[in-house]
């Protein structure tokens, strides 16, 4: 007999309640206006036009949520 909470079906439940746990976390803690100033230094760092390129090109795919 198989153990029920093992059986994951359409999607990952425990991976899920990890990353929602981990995500509320990071709210919390202030850690979106680290990340933010981090992301705007990259961008406007040596990495930027390669950041920039793979934005669009990933834009260009779909693969940024709705077009």
């Amino acid at each position: 007999m198989t153990d029920k909470s093992q059986i994951q079906g359409e999607g990952n439940y425990d991976a899920a309640r990890k990353f929602d746990k981990e995500e509320q976390a990071f709210v919390k803690k202030g850690g979106i206006e680290q990340k933010a100033k981090e992301a705007e230094a990259a961008l406007d760092g040596p990495e930027g036009a390669d950041l920039e390129r793979a934005r669009k090109e990933a834009d260009e795919r779909g693969h940024m949520g709705e077009r």
